[in-house]
Formats: structure tokens, sequence, C-alpha cells
């Protein structure tokens, strides 16, 4: 396959624009001009002008709205001086684009009106194709054109995590009827997993072709598992996506909730860059992962809601924890909560650059 063929066999042109930018390189583990920051949810709920935005359009419906996808993920790109763009979208976008029956409900999450609890329920899931979510590409190229050398990260939910609102019909605590499955019928759960995996690189793939420069597979709900269940049951779906966009040469970054404990795994799973909650210092992360791989993370949320010199003292932290690092991103630890201030997101922005300014 040449540099500038797709796995799919189109054409691909690689982001060039971004090529040199402070974020790509750091995933390259290339030296950089400065730490690049951005913040996961970093487009959303904290923001005055997106609530403004997105007033009496349900979640679902905007994301099908490119003009408004668009407005909303340059947002925080305007307000902070971020070093990357996230694409404006959900983890189930492509599960509803293939016809599943499923809503975001206010202050509860997905909720999926027919669970996969058997075989026959299997049907649900068909493959997906990019006509299945054109509004996408038309947002990404949207985007691109006004980001110019900003790169855009796009993303998609990892098929554990997919999987485990399919079969709960819903977020869950306890993941019983998920974890039912997967240890009562581990052929069934391998190919539901298998079946998320086709969808989901299918969909990182409309991303990367329509634009983007480097994708993020969240697995938000990972860290319910042990490390032995995570490997058996988990590790070749979710390597089988990032294989499935392995030949784009774009960075693909692996992120989980209170994966602590998998973090070595997470990166075996084909990630160029492994996402870090706050729970584990980033050289003991460095430690787990091994060599070979960026890291990206790791400041507290919470952290957000303290002074000023709270948040720079906490910040120097993660700093400091990464300067044996070949490559860092920094992040927070999970995503922007939704009362934070946008003021200290832009304080903390200037604050990592500043500081970090070769």
């Amino acid at each position: 396959m040449s540099a500038n063929e797709s796995p799919a066999g189109h054409a691909q042109t690689l982001p060039t624009a971004t090529y040199d930018s402070a974020f790509l390189k750091a995933c390259r583990r290339e030296p950089v001009p400065h730490t690049p920051v951005w913040f996961m949810r970093q487009a959303g709920r904290s923001l005055p002008e997106y609530r403004k935005v997105r007033e009496g359009v349900p979640m679902l419906e905007s994301c099908t709205r490119p003009e408004m996808v668009t407005e909303i993920t340059l947002q925080p790109v305007r307000r902070h001086g971020v070093d990357a763009a996230i694409y404006y979208s959900d983890i189930v976008v492509p599960l509803k684009a293939i016809g599943i029956d499923l809503d975001i409900k206010p202050g509860v999450g997905p909720v999926v009106a027919h669970p996969i609890r058997t075989r026959a329920d299997l049907a649900q899931l068909r493959d997906l194709t990019p006509e299945d979510v054109s509004y996408v590409t038309e947002a990404i190229g949207m985007l691109t054109r006004e980001l110019g050398a900003t790169p855009l990260i796009g993303f998609a939910g990892a098929p554990f995590t997919l999987a485990s609102y399919l079969v709960e019909g819903g977020p869950s605590r306890t993941y019983e009827n998920a974890k039912a499955m997967m240890y009562g019928d581990p052929e069934l759960w391998a190919d539901l997993l298998d079946r998320l995996a086709g969808i989901t690189a299918a969909f990182l793939k409309v991303q990367i072709e329509a634009g983007a420069s480097a994708v993020q597979l969240f697995d938000s709900w990972a860290g319910a598992l042990a490390p032995a269940d995570y490997r058996r049951s988990v590790l070749p779906a979710s390597a089988k996506v990032f294989e499935a966009v392995a030949g784009y040469g774009v960075p693909r970054i692996h992120f989980g909730v209170g994966t602590g404990e998998l973090l070595g795994l997470m990166g075996e799973a084909g990630a160029d860059v492994v996402g870090v909650d706050w729970r584990v210092p980033l050289d003991e992360a460095l430690r787990r992962v091994g060599p070979g791989k960026a890291l990206q993370g790791n400041l507290d949320p919470t952290v957000l809601f303290a002074s000023t010199e709270a948040v720079e003292a906490k910040t120097r932290e993660v700093l400091d924890s990464a300067a044996g690092l070949e490559g860092h991103i920094f992040n927070l630890g999970h995503g922007v909560m939704p009362s934070t201030d946008p003021d200290a997101l832009t304080r903390l922005v200037e604050y990592v650059h500043t500081q970090t300014a070769r």
C-alpha cells in the first residue's frame, strides 16, 4: 500500500496543513515547540455559546446538522486556543445511523429501545456505509477548511462500550447483562463485538477520508473489566478497529476511564497514543504502557473548580510527571464537566503553553 492510498483503496490526501502541528508532532513522539493541549468534551455544555446554539435541538439531531456541528466544534478552538479540535458528535451516532432505536435522554444518557440479548437480536446490526453518515463527511469538509493548520480529531466508541449500552439498554454501574453474556455466551459476545468493530472502523474511515488528522477510540467503560477478561473478550475487537485504519497513517488514540490496570493492554491493541485518566501518574503510566507510545492526559477535571493557584500547582505536577515522555499531549483525565468555568480552561491552555515553551 502506498503512503497516499487508503486501506479501502481510495486516494487518501494526508492532511499536510496540519502535519507539523504541535499536536501531531507529539502523537508521533517528535520534538514540539510546546506541549499541545486539548480537552475531551471541550466542545459542549461548559460553553454558553454552545448552549445557545443547541437550544431546543435534541442531541442526536444536532449531530446530523453540518453547520451546527461545525460551529460547535470550532467554539473551543476560538475561545481557548487549544492545539486540536475534536469533532462534535456522540459515540452512539453510528448505531442510530444504521437504524438502532435509541435516544439520548437528558440526565440519563443513551437509552436503547430493544436491547441485544440473543443471537436473533444481532440482526439489528447491519454494516455502516458512508451514505448513512453523509452529514459527517460534509461537516468535516467544512471544518477542515475553517481550521486550516489546526488538526481535527475524529472519534468513535469502542466495541465494548457500545456493546455495554446495547446489551444493558442504557447506562449501567454494574454491566451485569453485558458481563453475563461475556461470561455465559462467549461466542455470542465475540460475534457482537466483531460486528461493532466493523461498524466502528467504518465510522472512523469516513472521518479520516473526510479530513480528520487523528482519531480517538473511547472505551469509556472498559475500566469495569479485569485484565484477563479484557485481553480475552475485548482486546481482539479493539485491535480489529485500530488495524482497519492503520494504513491511513493518522495517529490513533485509545482512552478509557478507570483503566489504570489495562494501560499496557490498551496500548497493545494498536494505539499510537494511550490516554490516561487522573488516577495514574504519567511516569507510572509510561512504565505500564512501555516504550514506543505517546501518552495523553491527565489532570483531574475537578481541579478546575479550585483556585487558579491550585490549578497551576496540580498542572505542574502533571507536567513534571510527563518530563520523561517521548510524546505528551496535555488533557484532562476525563471530559470537561458541565459546570466548569470556561475561563479556567482558557487560563489552563495558556499556562501549559507558557510553562512548556521550548
